[in-house]
């Protein structure tokens, strides 16, 4: 049984505003641990593919954050959503801490889709109940 969907589009050049204007601490507030290691590696080699590596996790935690029916309220916060990759190369939604205990609580599962292009990066994200 689907428990929500969303979706997001975000404008690539709103990110790379952000961190002119913000520096690395932007990348700090919305990126994991594992995210923001893959940021810096990504940056360091090619910084246009760092930029749009930041929108697409952006746009896949504000596409879960509105599938779960939280926004960005507590539990919900940017680094306790994840956004890592199987070996196939799949997104997959990994939680953190409050975030974890409240979503297993529920029973839930996630799924995501994230694509970007020059410009724009966006997501889509489907909640189900286990079961």
């Amino acid at each position: 049984m689907i428990y929500g969907i969303g979706t997001d589009i975000c404008d690539v050049r709103r990110i790379q505003a952000s961190l002119a204007r913000h520096g690395e601490r932007f990348a700090k507030r919305v990126l994991s641990e594992a995210e923001y290691a893959t940021w810096q590696a990504r940056s360091q080699r090619w910084p246009e593919r760092g930029v749009r590596y930041l929108a697409t996790r952006f746009s896949a935690k504000e596409s879960f954050s509105k599938a779960i029916g939280l926004g960005m309220v507590m539990p919900m916060t940017w680094r306790s959503c994840e956004v890592a990759n199987l070996p196939s190369g799949q997104p997959m939604i990994v939680l953190h801490g409050a975030l974890r205990d409240w979503f297993d609580s529920r029973g839930l599962s996630a799924h995501i889709t994230v694509t970007d292009e020059t410009e724009y990066a966006a997501s889509f994200c489907v909640v189900e109940v286990k079961g």
